[in-house]
């Protein structure tokens, strides 16, 4: 199993370098693997996609911040203006590639917290990422979204 994932690991990331080096490298367990199941994602991830999806996937901290990373600014509670460094959530989605009647993400934190918006305005969202926290671990960034929707501490996005 292992060996798969190591070889399918290096296959993913020969087909984004063919792609001109815009796909990142991925972790994945693709669903239908019938040798694999929502159990299989390794313990050390630190951010994962489940559910309704055709590949539940997850990456360690330091493979997300190899990823291609984007600026996003989001005004806080306290009216300030901060920019935030992270992936593009619907980047990452597209790794997962939602199922066609997913409608919903529950960003979900380290802490049991969850967020729950519509899969549609994260998909359409151009400045949504997964934000790098200077503590380690990722948040939420979702400009213009209701606060409640901002999400710290996120180690799991569910498709429903």
């Amino acid at each position: 199993m292992h060996k798969t994932l190591i070889h399918f690991s290096i296959v993913l990331l020969l087909l984004g370098l063919l792609a001109g080096c815009r796909t990142p490298a991925l972790t994945s367990t693709p669903a239908s693997d019938p040798g694999q199941h929502q159990a299989s994602i390794p313990q050390d991830s630190a951010l994962r996609i489940t559910g309704k999806v055709a590949t539940e996937i997850s990456w360690t901290e330091k493979e997300v911040q190899a990823m291609e990373t984007v600026e996003a600014k989001s005004t806080n509670k306290q009216g300030e203006t901060e920019t935030y460094t992270g992936v593009l959530l619907a980047h990452l989605l597209e790794a997962a590639n939602p199922q066609a009647d997913a409608t919903r993400l529950v960003f979900v934190a380290d802490d049991g917290s969850t967020a729950d918006i519509a899969l549609a305005d994260v998909q359409a969202c151009q400045d949504c990422i997964v934000s790098f926290r200077s503590k380690g671990g990722f948040s939420t960034v979702l400009p213009g979204f209701p606060a409640d929707a901002q999400v710290k501490g996120v180690v799991e996005i569910q498709v429903k």
